[in-house]
């Protein structure tokens, strides 16, 4: 088990000030299998309204306005959670449990939909059915699929963006996790597998000592249905562990940005983002 302290601080600098922004922050973890939070808070500079809620796909939200001039929108989430390896057997789920699942679930034909984010293009199809006629049952099928994805691509800053989509990564074979999650999804769902983006962090060295504070940044993988959600890590081929904090999932990125709004002002903004974690215990 791990002991982890996250302090996200995110905002938005904006050229010529702002007389008002709306906003929504999806930035702290919440308890689940595995994951248990002692603590999680905002902080948010300057100082507006808020108002907490739970949406749609299950993340705790606070939306907030400022309405008073402001150069600088700061949020800062901390966050100290202890996450603990949940071990995964996977099912032997057959194609005709999962057809036979769909009609009892919203859930499912939810995260069975592609979105214009994850829509695959025809290469991306085509290893997607080559790798269903393999004969493998669902999770088989699955866990082939995110393989193949973290296999063929490579993880580089610089060469997508935040609203970059599955066909422009793929082609490229490279992109930030986002990207790399983004393209395993197309592939799932074209596959006829159920499957949704999750949004949280990951502690970058097993090695760091008790009390040693290092810089990340958010992160994603994916979780697919197979009787069960089974959870993997396409961009690091690996299985979701206890360096692992889930704070939310949705259909594709857009669904649980940490933070998106709207702001009254002329002249642009810049996104600024730092992830610092510490392992507690």
């Amino acid at each position: 088990m791990s002991r982890l302290k996250i302090v996200h601080v995110t905002g938005l600098r904006y050229a010529e000030g702002a007389t008002a922004s709306y906003n929504e922050a999806r930035m702290l973890p919440r308890t689940r299998e595995g994951q248990f939070v002692l603590s999680a808070g905002l902080d948010i500079s300057p100082i507006g309204a808020q108002m907490a809620y739970t949406d749609y796909w299950g993340a705790h939200v606070v939306a907030f306005e400022v309405l008073t001039p402001h150069d600088e929108l700061r949020v800062t989430a901390t966050s100290v959670v202890d996450v603990r390896p949940v071990p995964q057997q996977p099912l032997h789920y057959t194609w005709d449990e999962l057809a036979a699942a769909f009609p009892t679930s919203l859930e499912l034909t939810d995260y069975v939909a592609q979105t214009p984010t994850t829509e695959p293009d025809d290469s991306m199809r085509e290893l997607a059915q080559e790798i269903r006629s393999r004969g493998g049952d669902v999770n088989e099928t699955a866990y082939e699929i995110c393989r193949a994805v973290g296999l063929a691509m490579e993880y580089r800053r610089g060469v997508t963006g935040v609203n970059s989509t599955a066909r422009d990564a793929w082609p490229k074979r490279s992109g930030v996790c986002q990207d790399i999650a983004h393209v395993a999804l197309g592939l799932l769902r074209d596959a006829g597998i159920p499957a949704r983006y999750v949004s949280g962090y990951l502690h970058p060295s097993r090695e760091a000592r008790v009390g040693d504070s290092v810089t990340g940044e958010s992160h994603a993988w994916v979780e697919w249905f197979a009787g069960q959600w089974h959870g993997f890590d396409p961009t690091n081929l690996t299985e979701i562990g206890d360096l692992h904090v889930y704070v939310g999932h949705g259909r594709d990125y857009n669904d649980v940005a940490p933070l998106r709004g709207v702001y009254a002002g002329t002249g642009g903004s810049e996104l600024f983002v730092s992830v610092r974690l510490t392992r507690l215990a």
